[in-house]
């Protein structure tokens, strides 16, 4: 029976296990806060084992299942007011039940790490400079004898407000500072908040004027109230600025708008977007940060002093003073999907957020997944397309390189070549679009036939000639390129295929009067390389873009007038159910970089099957037709988004530890069935990738006719398996509406 009696708080805490833990809101604590309860969303400080952990309070209540007795009391409360909104933490909640995910992992992942470890959530103060009021009466002449002081005097006069000292250091040296100081015309102070702009300065630029069909789509959206919206425009169309007018909008009504992108590679570009545009502080937020950075554009979000925010899928989780809009741009893009830990899609949550709170949200995408479109088909989206591209600009014409007749000089075509030459000579840019990085995607024996694999996973390992090393790309294994084969001794050891530093390689002895720049995630570990990059880039030099699909997500070059895709085949053969749909958005998304400008574009691709059915509908119908045809295979064969699918995972490195896991799974959904009779498993299956890390991977898949018979089976299955002594000897997770298999 519950008992009744103190104040008991539920709280979230950062473990495996799914469920809260009650703790007693001791009296002498509640004294100290004069009586006030303390709110759910709070963190507070309790004693979890051995360890003291920081904890999150989902619910204040008066009674629990657990004897009072047995009910420890928590250490300290840690905060005056929630650190997160009614509405966010409902939002958290929810997202961990959906996505079968502990609930005390699925907050504190979610969390700036440095409030998971229970940092004040206050801004760090600032120091700043203003004229004293003796300064504001004296006059500059005073000063003319040291004309530094009196410029920094003037200076300061001129501002309407504080000014951080950080604006000061480039113009006036500590000891300028400080003599004005010490003279009493200039004082210093510490605070949080820099001052911010008005209403009126909101614009450093002018809004573009919109062409009919953008302006059709900017008057249907309704910024008052919940409306998903999604913006079908071809590449080039103009989508991103009807998000800054959306945006104006919102910010005219005092409200905040939240930006999404998919990759932490484009924050520099959509940066430099926002505040040319904007003057209103802007925050970005993702895991390039250090735990500070990260902490402190958290809590200028969540007090409203931030009024944009632009960041990666965590961002979704951010504290608001008052959101207005969010926008999520390139939504096809996998990346918004977790697929570690707490397995979450931030396209989704943010569909969801927008619902909650009652404010629009705003999906973009020249390639629109097909559960976007699904959605629009079946009215639950507003569906809004450009299909002309802005500013006049044509679209790029496509030239197939059939592989089969055309000799090639490191995988290029001779006819590329040429092309790839008129272009630089007409001073243009061209962009060399290559899904492999490294030298060579293996290392064989001409001799025996060996071939370097990586001993972790089932995956040939990938030579880095610049590092010398051969590396996994799954696993990271790393090892030094062997003189002989291992296997028969022979000096006889060749690459195979060509990745993008091979590419590079070529490229610069064939085209040596101009540079090549190689951009993948080995070439931009460097802190600022990828400005560097784009400065070149914009530059409008005639160079060659060497990349992989860092390329293909939302970049705008002016000058690229020729795209080369050169190995278009690469994910035609896939067994993922998915392959079709990613390699049409991403040959579409590639192209789409080419003639953005005030020149007509072309899009050159190579393959080895120009007749393939995807390939051909692709290049001769576009994209849509494409996809409605996919949607059409998915709902006959009963697969995403036509009917909703879990996949159970479970890794070990006994697979038979694994396999018995997943077939106990499997009995626990089938016993489900009496309840919940359309529930279907197929499996236990092998990975795509079966071995992986030194782990063996199996999956079980799981659908049903309704996402509630699915979530009823998955939170049933996921109780059982909890208790069973195997799944402590097994890695395993549920995975709803996974985007890999």
């Amino acid at each position: 029976m519950p008992q009744t009696g103190p104040i008991i708080l539920r709280v979230a805490v950062p473990t495996p296990l799914r469920r809260t833990f009650d703790y007693i809101f001791p009296e002498n604590l509640l004294k100290e806060l004069d009586g006030d309860l303390p709110l759910p969303g709070s963190r507070v400080a309790i004693e979890f084992g051995r360890r003291t952990l920081v904890a999150l309070i989902i619910e204040v209540t008066d009674s629990s299942d657990i004897a009072l007795e047995k009910i420890k009391p928590i250490n300290d409360i840690l905060d005056s007011s929630p650190i997160l909104s009614p509405d966010l933490l409902k939002l958290f909640v929810w997202a961990a039940n959906y996505y079968q995910y502990p609930i005390g992992e699925a907050l504190f992942t979610a969390l700036p790490a440095l409030l998971r470890k229970g940092e004040a959530t206050e801004l760090p103060t600032v120091k700043h400079w203003r004229v004293s009021e003796l300064g504001l009466s004296a006059e500059t002449e005073s000063l003319d004898r040291a004309p530094r002081q009196k410029a920094l005097l003037q200076f300061l006069k001129d501002k309407t407000s504080a000014v951080p000292e950080s604006d000061l250091t480039g113009l006036f040296s500590a000891t300028i500072r400080n003599q004005v100081e010490a003279k009493g015309l200039i004082e210093s102070f510490l605070a949080q908040h820099e001052p911010q702009p008005s209403s009126d300065e909101l614009l450093q630029q002018e809004n573009l004027t919109l062409d009919p069909q953008q302006q059709v789509a900017m008057d249907a959206i309704e910024l008052h109230g919940f409306s998903c919206n999604l913006i079908e425009g071809v590449t080039g169309s103009g989508k991103t600025e009807i998000y800054l007018q959306a945006i104006e909008k919102v910010l005219r009504y005092n409200r905040q708008a939240l930006v999404l992108i998919p990759e932490i590679s484009l924050t520099p570009q959509t940066e430099k977007r926002f505040t040319d545009r904007f003057n209103t502080p802007i925050v970005t937020l993702h895991s390039g940060m250090t735990d500070k950075q990260r902490l402190e554009a958290w809590i200028k979000a969540k007090t409203g002093e931030a009024k944009i925010i632009l960041g990666t899928r965590s961002a979704i989780f951010t504290g608001f003073d008052d959101l207005g809009l969010i926008i999520l741009d390139e939504e096809h893009d996998s990346s918004y999907k977790q697929q570690d830990g707490f397995k979450y899609s931030a396209r989704d949550l943010a569909v969801i957020r927008a619902q909650r709170e009652d404010i629009p949200v705003i999906l973009g995408s020249a390639t629109p997944s097909l559960e976007s479109l699904n959605n629009c088909i079946e009215g639950r989206y507003q569906h809004l397309t450009l299909t002309q591209r802005a500013n006049n600009a044509t679209a790029p014409s496509w030239r197939v390189i059939d592989l089969k007749t055309e000799a090639t000089s490191c995988g290029i075509a001779q006819s590329t070549l040429d092309a790839i030459q008129q272009r630089l000579d007409a001073q243009q840019q061209v962009l060399v679009f290559l899904n492999r990085r490294g030298y060579a995607p293996a290392l064989v024996c001409h001799s025996c036939g060996w071939s370097a694999d990586c001993p972790k996973c089932d995956s040939k390992l990938t030579f880095h000639r610049a590092r010398g090393r051969l590396i996994c790309h799954h696993c990271d294994y790393q090892q030094r390129k062997p003189h002989h084969c291992p296997s028969c001794n022979s000096k006889d050891i060749m690459t195979a295929g060509e990745g993008t530093e091979q590419s590079e390689e070529f490229l610069a002895k064939r085209f040596p009067n101009n540079e090549v720049i190689r951009i993948d995630r080995d070439s931009t570990r460097r802190k600022g390389a990828m400005q560097e990059f784009f400065a070149t880039a914009d530059s409008g030099k005639p160079c060659i873009l060497l990349g992989t699909q860092m390329l293909a997500k939302g970049h705008h070059f002016e000058n690229v007038t020729l795209v080369v895709i050169l190995d278009a085949d690469s994910g035609l053969m896939s067994a993922d159910f998915r392959s079709h749909e990613r390699i049409g958005q991403l040959l579409i998304q590639v192209a789409g970089r080419s003639g953005r400008g005030k020149l007509k574009g072309e899009v050159i691709v190579q393959t080895h099957q120009p007749e393939h059915p995807v390939l051909d509908q692709l290049f001769n119908q576009g994209y849509r037709p494409l996809a409605l045809q996919l949607l059409q295979q998915r709902q006959q064969g009963m697969l995403p988004p036509c009917r909703p699918l879990a996949v159970i995972r479970a890794e070990s490195t006994y697979p038979n530890q694994a396999m018995e896991l997943l077939g106990l799974a499997r009995k626990l959904c089938d016993q489900q069935r009496g309840t919940e009779p359309d529930i279907q498993c197929l499996g236990p299956l092998p990975a795509l990738m079966e071995k992986r890390a030194g782990r063996f991977r199996f999956i079980l898949q799981v659908t049903a006719s309704q996402r509630a018979q699915l979530q009823r089976c998955l939170s049933a299955v996921a109780t059982q398996l909890d208790k069973e002594k195997l799944a402590q000897k097994v890695r395993w997770s549920i995975d709803v509406d996974p985007q890999e298999l």
